[in-house]
């Protein structure tokens, strides 16, 4: 199951993008979004969110 950013919670600071390993993590206006195809669900990105804007 890929993880998602809740758009409410996301500051577009960007820092989970450079640690997702298959580049799933893009910018789409003011927020991030992960590709859902490409999440292999490892959770990295989550791990690095401070405003705790990712989850499974």
């Amino acid at each position: 199951m890929a993880y998602k950013i809740d758009s409410g919670k996301c500051v577009n600071c960007g820092a989970c993008e450079p640690d997702c390993p298959v580049e799933a993590i893009s910018e789409n206006g003011d927020v991030r979004v992960i590709d859902a195809d490409k999440c292999i669900s490892c959770g990295s990105c989550a791990s690095t969110c401070p405003s705790e804007a990712i989850s499974e």
